[in-house]
């Protein structure tokens, strides 16, 4: 035999009433229905729980003993009721990220100090590594991606900041192989290509006054760490192509030098993606939030000033 808890509560409500009437009114339902419910509910049990006169209600024993169960069962539901508006209040619990880890490493360490600090009650835990989280399957939270999202009705995103790309090599690789005037002598050089996620090399497109060049020029080295390539650059073994706010310190202290400013590269669009339930925790909530202020607030622009300062305007950095 299988109780409803509901029913237990509605006894116990014409109980604390005195009457079904002022009870059904206080619930919003008609007198009938919570009537039929309470005679299913002695049906079930097989014995009366109440006795029923014109002029009043009277508990029977298994009534009384019925009525200290159901008690027990709304003090469950106002306290599991309570846990829930205070959670959603109070940010508190474990919120797990994921998110590449050179993107962490450039961008998210004074946010995270931040959040840290301000949310003593949610306790971080962060993957940095490159591959594609599920999200619901590993009961992740958030997931920092970048670039373009596979189509998936059960996640949602907020687009947090797009970013310029551009192509760069040190002065010292410049001057042994010179610079190229032109995307196709891009094959005649030695460049550093960022890995896809499915393995393969990714192309490089770039497009000017309506005429676009795309190919895969020969790899001197590969990887999926846009840092990792940054230093291979630094260090002159080749031309890559990076996002331009990750490169401009590097070009302000004469480390990289920018190529082909008069061809444009396709921006690169950061996004948070989340489980996408109607119901979201405070915590994710909050970090979410913190995510959009960070990419629209004064320590974004002051970096797209510096790296600006270091080239010729072409560098955007857009927030949403």
């Amino acid at each position: 035999m299988t109780l409803e808890a509901n029913d237990l509560l509605l006894f116990a409500r014409v109980v604390e009433e005195g009457s079904f009437s002022k009870a059904a009114e206080k619930l919003g339902v008609p007198k009938s229905t919570l009537s039929r419910r309470i005679s299913a509910l002695e049906a079930q049990l097989g014995e009366r729980l109440i006795l029923r006169t014109t002029r009043k209600l009277t508990v029977t024993d298994l009534g009384k003993n019925v009525l200290l169960h159901a008690q027990h069962v709304q003090e469950e539901v106002d306290a599991t009721l309570a846990l829930t508006q205070h959670r959603q209040a109070e940010p508190n619990g474990r919120l797990k990220v994921s998110m590449p880890g050179d993107f962490a490493n450039h961008q998210m360490g004074e946010l995270l100090s931040d959040f840290i600090s301000k949310y003593p009650s949610v306790n971080l835990e962060l993957d940095l590594s490159p591959r594609r989280v599920d999200l619901i399957g590993e009961n992740f939270d958030v997931a920092i991606r970048v670039g373009d999202l596979p189509d998936d009705a059960s996640l949602a995103a907020r687009g947090l900041v797009r970013f310029s790309i551009g192509l760069y090599a040190s002065p010292a690789y410049l001057k042994l192989h010179g610079a190229p005037a032109e995307p196709e002598a891009l094959m005649e050089h030695d460049c550093l290509r960022l890995t896809a996620r499915n393995g393969e090399p990714s192309i490089w497109r770039m497009e000017k006054d309506g005429a676009v060049w795309e190919g895969i020029p020969p790899g001197r080295a590969s990887a999926n760490s846009p840092e990792l390539l940054t230093r291979l650059a630094v260090r002159g073994k080749g031309i890559t192509m990076l996002a331009d706010h990750f490169a401009g310190q590097h070009v302000h202290k004469g480390e990289l030098v920018p190529l082909l400013e008069d061809w444009k590269l396709p921006e690169v669009t950061v996004w948070a993606v989340f489980p996408g339930r109607r119901l979201m925790p405070a915590r994710t909530r909050v970090f979410l939030d913190a995510l959009q202020a960070e990419f629209s607030g004064p320590r974004c622009q002051k970096m797209l000033e510096e790296v600006n300062d270091c080239k010729t305007g072409r560098i955007s950095i857009k927030s949403y």
